[in-house]
């Protein structure tokens, strides 16, 4: 059975209950949507408490798995981690209803977004790949979205109606994501670029030297804010932006390029991540955009940590 013609009627289900899950049960609440349901695997986990109360407070019920999400919902939301893409496709699949929407916000690969389809078309539901084009928290669920597969063009207007800034670019899949994809070799490449860069000048002590010069060849940013910004995306986000650019490293690699870019951000990603856990950056929020100068808190952190030994002149920052 095709779901009602009021998507604000459906039953929607999100798969993946983080931050972009959060946000998006926020604003669907708001919106007035019926009946919201969640599957997180930190459920099972020592986060479970917080992530309850959040449900409690935002109209969602929590399910215990992503069979029994998926078994009544119109919508599903997958908003999970690259790597897990195909595996949640594969888990809601034996349940999906027919007819019921699949819409796959994960930033994974061509590839990895055919073989989800295949499994939610092949269970009778219907697959659309999504590519959330830049930072969720700013725009919440107005974030700029491309949207792909053969239903696309039938799902936009209802996604429209519960608020979501969606755009179809192809019929065919895959395009939103490769898309997506080589975005991020810019993006998340210029966020390991600009740590590595700014912690090594801050070291030489030519920082002043190194923005000033970077302000003049591209005058538009304003690269002390920018710093400030990267290292807190990475500090925050670190994890889920190597696992990201890993799916980014496997797109550049099918078309028979070595992925040398992509594989060092994913590195440079999952250290600042390694880092973060440990505990050298203090709370992930310490570092936020707008205080002037936070980056150099940050870089000085790192420096404290990886000094040079006496026997060398190099520092361990790997």
């Amino acid at each position: 059975m095709a779901p009602t013609a009021d998507p604000k009627e459906w039953r929607i289900g999100l798969v993946g209950y983080g931050e972009v899950g959060r946000i998006l049960a926020e604003d669907l609440h708001q919106l007035g949507v019926a009946t919201l349901v969640a599957h997180d695997l930190k459920l099972a986990t020592a986060d479970a408490p917080a992530l309850r109360s959040h449900a409690a407070e935002h109209g969602v019920e929590l399910r215990d798995s992503h069979r029994a999400l998926a078994h009544d919902c119109d919508l599903i939301v997958s908003a999970v981690t690259a790597s897990q893409a195909v595996a949640v496709a594969q888990a809601c699949a034996p349940a999906v209803k027919p007819g019921a929407w699949f819409l796959d916000l994960n930033s994974a690969s061509p590839h990895a977004k055919k073989c989800a389809a295949e499994l939610i078309d092949g269970a009778g539901g219907v697959y659309v790949e999504a590519a959330v084009m830049t930072s969720v928290p700013p725009r919440r669920i107005r974030v700029p979205m491309l949207i792909g597969g053969a239903r696309a063009t039938e799902l936009l207007p209802k996604l429209a109606l519960l608020g979501f800034d969606a755009k179809v670019v192809s019929r065919e899949l895959g395009v939103a994501s490769a898309t997506k994809m080589c975005r991020s070799v810019m993006i998340k490449g210029l966020e390991a670029c600009a740590i590595e860069s700014f912690t090594t000048a801050r070291a030489y002590g030519v920082e002043d030297q190194v923005l000033a010069s970077l302000q003049e060849t591209f005058p538009g940013i304003d690269w002390e804010q920018q710093g400030t910004y990267f290292f807190q995306r990475a500090i925050q986000h670190g994890r889920r932006r190597a696992e990201e650019m890993r799916e980014v490293a496997a797109t550049v690699r099918d078309i028979g390029l070595q992925p040398w870019s992509a594989a060092g951000t994913a590195q440079r990603q999952a250290w600042v991540a390694d880092q973060a856990d440990a505990g050298l950056f203090g709370a992930k929020d310490a570092c936020t955009p707008g205080k002037i100068g936070d980056w150099r808190a940050q870089a000085d952190r790192i420096l404290n940590k990886f000094k040079p030994r006496p026997d060398t002149n190099s520092h361990s920052i790997e």
